[in-house]
């Protein structure tokens, strides 16, 4: 009895180990399948990331090129003014041009001019009176100084007051007269280019003017044709007419100031030339005076 007890848990026991082992090999193919599907799953999904991550930064390179900046035309202004003018217009404007580059051409060489003058002006004073003789003295001076062409001019008179009818004039007379028209001519060449600056300033105004109101005329006709009168179509071909106002004043002021400089500094420069020719004249007279009495001695002497 016992012994059949033991027979019966015996296969009970064999039956439960088969039935055990049977299931565990079942659930292993399961299981790595399962692993391997939730593998391939996983691929496709991570691999969209980098391919989302791609269109994020695509507009970076897409919004670059709007960096760079539209380069607008200016409708207005002397371009404009140049452009859209006709015959009338363009020719006004040169004639500014040309009004203003001669003013300051005018100017800058006077200027140079007046400056050497005063250098001249100096040598005169510390060269020419410590000279032994007249002559001596305008060997001295510079090639081209108004004071030698002073002195030369005296020195002559002395040398050749000769001739029938220029023996009837004295000689004191004809010095003064050979001296006074050489500082005539060195003050005539000191205002050359004077009046110009005079003429500049008194019409350039009324020359830029008349393009103002030319301008203001055309304006006026093209918007009368296209039939619009909003301000920013009135504005801009009236404002570019203005223009023509303010360069006529622009040419005008330098020129007006510069003839005024110009001539207060030729004033001082034509004391300095009167004052050189006066003491040249005494001198040149008391030369002459010494030299006619040693000759008439001499002869009375023979």
């Amino acid at each position: 009895m016992k012994s059949s007890v033991f027979a019966e848990i015996k296969s009970i026991f064999a039956a439960s180990l088969f039935a055990l082992c049977a299931s565990t090999l079942v659930a292993a193919p399961q299981a790595t399948a399962a692993d391997a599907a939730s593998a391939t799953a996983a691929a496709p999904a991570a691999a969209p990331a980098p391919e989302a991550a791609a269109p994020a930064a695509a507009p970076t390179d897409v919004a670059a090129p709007a960096v760079a900046k539209e380069t607008v035309e200016n409708p207005y202004g002397l371009d404009a003014l140049w452009k859209g003018g006709d015959f009338v217009a363009r020719s006004t404007l040169i004639i500014m041009a040309i009004m203003s580059m001669g003013s300051w051409y005018i100017l800058i060489t006077k200027f140079v001019d007046q400056l050497k003058m005063s250098g001249q002006a100096k040598d005169a004073k510390t060269k020419f009176w410590k000279a032994a003789s007249v002559q001596a003295g305008v060997t001295s001076l510079k090639e081209g100084s108004p004071f030698r062409f002073i002195a030369e001019t005296a020195t002559k008179a002395t040398d050749h007051h000769e001739g029938a009818l220029l023996e009837q004039i004295d000689l004191n007379s004809w010095v003064t007269m050979s001296i006074q028209r050489s500082v005539d001519k060195v003050q005539s060449r000191l205002q050359d280019g004077l009046a110009f600056l005079a003429t500049v300033g008194s019409t350039a105004p009324f020359v830029g003017l008349f393009g103002t109101v030319w301008g203001i005329y055309n304006a006026l006709t093209a918007i009368g044709v296209a039939g619009q009168a909003s301000i920013d179509k009135v504005a801009g071909p009236v404002g570019e007419a203005l223009i023509m106002t303010a360069i006529g004043l622009g040419v005008a002021v330098p020129a007006v100031l510069g003839y005024n400089f110009l001539v207060r500094r030729n004033k001082t420069a034509m004391e300095d030339v009167r004052a050189f020719s006066a003491d040249l004249h005494s001198v040149v007279l008391s030369g002459a005076m010494s030299k006619a009495t040693g000759a008439a001695s001499i002869k009375k002497v023979g």
